[in-house]
């Protein structure tokens, strides 16, 4: 009877240990703020699914996307399209977007100005130094009257394609993660919404001038076009994309993050 129950109790723990191999592993590259806070609120959701999301925190913003295409990660959070497009073309990879999730305000930032301020003649102006976030920044300014683009529309345009710019405004491209540690060099600088929370900065109050949220750069979720169907990725996107989620991102970022489903 003891060797029964013995028996009985290696199938029922052969069992369970079966039913916990059984999780499909996701693993998900994401910059911290907010992207990965988001995902760390949605991994419940998705154990109940039988999902173990494995979140990878990055801080730049090619990593993601090189190791996602590599097929060391398989997927990733962290950008818009117009710096996927971008990245596609620069790099010959081929990611794709698989669902929309919010909307990052880009905003200007400074120690040396307060809210209301004119922008002083002379200015530097630092901006990220990637083609998408680059044309933003500019874009956002352009919208303030301060420069005037030859192409309005371009979401790539660079400082050459300034065609005015009566202050004078000296413009300085960085890598989008130092804008918020160059504060104290620059007399503004244009910076995403994930570096400026990461930095203790809030973009509805620090932020000199801010896109408002009519703003096409929504972040998404990019993976191969070989995963884009799989049921862990559409199991993903729909737990990003509930009330749930909606109500996390508007009462944890109070604006600095705005959901874009």
């Amino acid at each position: 009877m003891k060797l029964t129950k013995l028996f009985g109790a290696l199938a029922i723990a052969g069992f369970l240990a079966t039913g916990a191999q059984a999780a499909t592993k996701l693993s998900v590259a994401a910059t911290p703020v907010p992207h990965a806070e988001i995902l760390e609120h949605i991994k419940p959701t998705l154990a109940k699914e039988g999902i173990d999301l494995d979140v990878k925190v990055f801080t730049d913003y090619v990593q993601p996307n090189q190791q996602v295409f590599d097929k060391a990660i398989d997927t990733n959070f962290f950008q818009h399209k117009p710096y996927l497009d971008t990245f596609n073309k620069e790099q010959g990879t081929n990611l794709v977007s698989v669902g929309l999730v919010h909307v990052e305000p880009f905003g200007a930032y400074s120690k040396k100005l307060k809210k209301g301020d004119a922008i002083p003649d002379g200015a530097i102006v630092a901006i990220p130094n990637d083609p998408s976030n680059g044309g933003r920044a500019l874009l956002l300014i352009e919208k303030q009257g301060l420069i005037k683009l030859k192409d309005p529309s371009n979401l790539l345009a660079t400082a050459a394609d300034v065609v005015e710019n009566p202050k004078n405004l000296k413009f300085k491209e960085l890598e989008a993660a130092t804008l918020p540690r160059v504060l104290d060099d620059v007399t503004i600088a244009l910076i995403n919404a994930n570096y400026a929370l990461e930095a203790g900065l809030k973009p509805t109050e620090d932020a000199l001038f801010i896109e408002d949220a009519e703003s096409p750069y929504a972040n998404l979720v990019a993976t191969r076009p070989d995963k884009a169907e799989s049921p862990e990725i559409k199991a993903l996107i729909k737990a990003l994309q509930t009330p749930d989620v909606k109500k996390f991102i508007e009462e944890k970022y109070k604006g600095a993050v705005v959901p874009a489903f």
